[in-house]
């Protein structure tokens, strides 16, 4: 045995598990698992050197041929991980690297520094016309000569059943001015639209079927008084009293998303966050001069604002029925509004009703009195408000998560296990829910919008929200890095469908008297089993009971 090997180490590893560079690895090996046909399946590949190595390779070896992908796990700062008053259920709270974003190998060297332990993030891409049966996926690392420094194997058991469609209707919200910011173009630019476009993809391939679309401005996370760039879809000019309206790129726009898979789409706020009282930014040609001509500085409750959108949501009406869309939109009125902006939410409220009478509208907020009081048809309350919702049975339900729900409940915090990033999914399936909700696919500003940051360097956006929270996806050169908690929490969402494939086969009862079977209390959005190995190997008995119930099925059609 060479010396580099009597120096390397390596544990096959699951994907729950997070691997810091500063501690040791204590995870146990994780050599077997089961996947259905059309399901995407991670684990990860733990690896050490006693001393340096440099331009270590990494190969996979598998009858699955290009289905299996291999890419290094990063390591990212946080100076601001949780919040001070967090539960106990966390894994660190210090400052340090953490590791999140996942680096295809032709952009990330393996460079093995001494003692410190890093993985490999290794992914099975769904493939349905794949043949059941079991595949051995081998993960070898290897100097640059050849030397094979250490050798993982995982059994891989693919099960002769498919996940069924995503039901869940599912967004994070897609900063497009975020993207023109971190690859410097002009918004709008061919460039920006091919780089909106790679982002798109990405979001649609991780479960995100609905898309955040910027008729104006979003009036989300700016500063009282200032402005994040303007990235409007609508081209408004102003003549006198009166104004025309283009719809080329927002048409331009409906049609990538559609083309990429987007299912839903989900128009920006059209009055500012936090009580509605202004309206967002909009730009207008005026004398053939780009003006900015709403903001900050206008009443949302004032003629002016009013007659604006009188003249404008008939003509968008217009867009969505010519191009068949009614059944895919979605509207929003302020973001986050709590009791006190009742008044104004109303005012907001009863003026977008005259002209929007058989659309959608969803609203993120935690306070029941604005459904209650029909102010809100779809409400979005956070997960750990959302019982009185559930209490009344409101129809339809979605939920959401932020920053501020950093006690008990699940989240994708950089300091959470990946077990508290998974479980959401079991959660949605029990309590029914419709959609969810997240602020932050791609956030790379500070709070208030006051900085572009750099999000390799800067995961707190400046010291304000734990990391994690503001963005799911990194700017990478060539496009999307993706993150180890984006894989995650994609998990979850095939983990919703898996169950939702087993009620079809035994019944919803018996679905949840299987989640629940053992517990000592029934599963709750802030009650849940908190192991990762109680996920995966629930996750392993559901698997089991759909390829027996598969079985059967297929007996009986033969019959």
């Amino acid at each position: 045995m060479s010396n580099s090997k009597q120096l390397f180490e390596t544990r096959c590893i699951h994907s729950l598990e997070k691997v810091f560079a500063d501690e040791p690895l204590q995870a146990v090996p994780y050599t077997q698992a089961t996947v259905l046909l059309n399901e995407t399946f991670s684990f990860q590949v733990a690896y050490q050197a006693h001393g340096m190595l440099k331009n270590v390779k990494a190969r996979a070896m598998s009858e699955l041929g290009t289905a299996v992908m291999i890419r290094t796990v990063g390591l990212v700062p946080s100076d601001l991980p949780i919040y001070a008053d967090h539960d106990e259920h966390v894994l660190r709270t210090t400052p340090g690297l953490y590791p999140d974003p996942l680096y295809p190998l032709h952009i990330e060297d393996i460079i093995c520094l001494p003692n410190q332990w890093r993985s490999l993030w290794v992914t099975v891409e769904a493939y349905p016309k794949r043949q059941p049966g079991r595949y051995s996926i081998d993960i070898v690392l290897e100097t640059e000569g050849g030397e094979i420094l250490g050798e993982e194997q995982l059994e891989l058991e693919v099960l002769p059943a498919s996940l069924p469609k995503q039901q869940l209707i599912h967004t994070q919200w897609f900063h497009t001015d975020c993207i023109a910011t971190a690859y410097g173009v002009e918004v709008w630019s061919e460039e920006h639209w091919r780089r909106v476009e790679q982002f798109v993809t990405t979001a649609v391939d991780h479960g995100i079927n609905m898309l955040l679309t910027p008729l104006f401005t979003p009036p989300l996370d700016t500063k009282i008084g200032g402005e994040r760039p303007t990235v409007q879809l609508v081209d408004v000019e102003r003549i006198g009293d009166t104004y025309q309206f283009g719809f080329d790129k927002l048409k331009r726009w409906v049609e990538m998303a559609l083309q990429n898979g987007i299912e839903y789409i989900e128009f920006s706020h059209l009055f500012t966050q936090w009580g509605a009282e202004h309206s967002p930014k909009i730009t207008a040609a005026v004398n053939g001069q780009t003006e900015k001509i709403f903001g900050w500085e206008t009443d949302a409750a004032g003629d002016e604002y009013r007659s604006f959108l009188a003249q404008f949501l008939p003509e968008l009406v217009q867009f969505i029925e010519e191009n068949s869309l009614k059944e895919k939109c979605y509207f929003h009125i302020s973001d986050e509004p709590i009791m006190r902006n009742i008044e104004p939410f109303r005012k907001a409220s009863q003026l977008i009703d005259q002209h929007l009478q058989g659309f959608s509208r969803i609203e993120a907020l935690s306070d029941y009195s604005y459904y209650e009081q029909g102010l809100v048809p779809t409400p979005i309350p956070a997960t750990n408000h959302i019982e009185p919702f559930l209490e009344h049975n409101v129809p339809g339900l979605w939920t959401y998560y932020c920053c501020m729900q950093y006690k008990g409940v699940a989240n994708r915090f950089f300091a959470f296990p990946s077990a508290r990033n998974r479980i959401i999914g079991i959660q949605l399936y029990k309590f029914q829910i419709t959609g969810f909700l997240q602020w932050g696919y791609n956030f790379w500003y500070s709070q208030y919008s006051i900085k572009a940051i750099d999000p390799f360097r800067v995961t707190d956006c400046g010291g304000s929200f734990p990391s994690g929270d503001a963005f799911l996806v990194y700017p990478g050169a060539d496009g999307p890095i993706e993150s180890l908690r984006m894989e995650v929490f994609y998990d979850a969402l095939q983990d919703l469908r898996a169950l939702q494939l087993l009620e079809t086969r035994i019944g919803r009862e018996a679905v949840l008297e299987l989640l629940e079977d053992g517990l000592e209390q029934p599963i709750t959005f802030d009650v849940y089993p908190r192991e990762a190995t109680w996920l995966l190997n629930k996750r392993e008995q559901i698997n089991r009971m759909i390829e027996e119930h598969h079985q059967e099925q297929g007996e009986l059609t033969a019959l």
